[in-house]
């Protein structure tokens, strides 16, 4: 880790419906890059700072969203998947921090929900996992029932099908119960949370 780097650490889900447990500590490893700014974000807090390459990208595993500085003379592009753990970094000298979602450039906002569902899809067994296992948030609610689209008719059929038999991929969950796209419904899941729009979380977590 660099001089004055900040590590970026991510709290445990203690949230009813969470079907792993992480340790208290945990930091995302690789992530996507969302846009790329060869002079850095201006922002009044940074004025006195010498503009340098930096990316916007989201972690894959908590969709932790980050702002970090390029080695010098490193080529990346939107989409590139790169390291930005603990160790030895090939591209990424400093991670800056962990960065809102109204912060996010006009770029990284059109790129969001398409790599979400990337994502999604690239780590499809983790999701389709949610669909089989996930419990109520209270006595009203389940947790499905905080996926945009899903009421309680189809929480109730989300239910039915995987007791008969577990979900074994999207396509079985669209097939099985008429959810069009599981992975775009996922992003925009993700997306809310990103945003502040639930006190509840599935996928994301908050800042410590």
């Amino acid at each position: 880790m660099s001089s004055g780097e900040r590590r970026v650490k991510v709290t445990e889900n203690t949230t009813p419906f969470s079907t792993t447990q992480y340790p208290t500590k945990v930091y995302e490893e690789y992530a996507y890059v969302l846009d790329y700014l060869p002079y850095g974000r201006l922002t009044f807090e940074r004025l006195k700072h010498m503009a340098v390459p930096t990316v916007q990208v989201i972690g894959e595993n908590f969709f932790t969203l980050l702002e970090a500085q390029l080695k010098p003379s490193v080529a990346t592009k939107i989409r590139d998947r790169i390291y930005v753990g603990r160790e030895r970094r090939e591209k990424i000298d400093r991670v800056i921090g962990r960065v809102r979602k109204d912060e996010l450039t006009a770029g990284a906002q059109s790129e969001l929900q398409s790599i979400i569902e990337e994502i999604a899809k690239n780590q499809e067994k983790r999701f389709v996992d949610f669909f089989n296992t996930a419990q109520a948030v209270t006595q009203r609610m389940h947790a499905l029932e905080l996926l945009p689209g899903i009421g309680k008719k189809l929480m109730w059929q989300i239910i039915n099908q995987r007791d008969k038999k577990p979900f074994e991929s999207f396509a079985d969950i669209r097939e099985r119960t008429g959810i069009t796209d599981p992975a775009k419904l996922l992003a925009k899941r993700v997306i809310e949370e990103l945003g502040g729009e639930s006190k509840y979380r599935l996928f994301t977590r908050a800042a410590q």
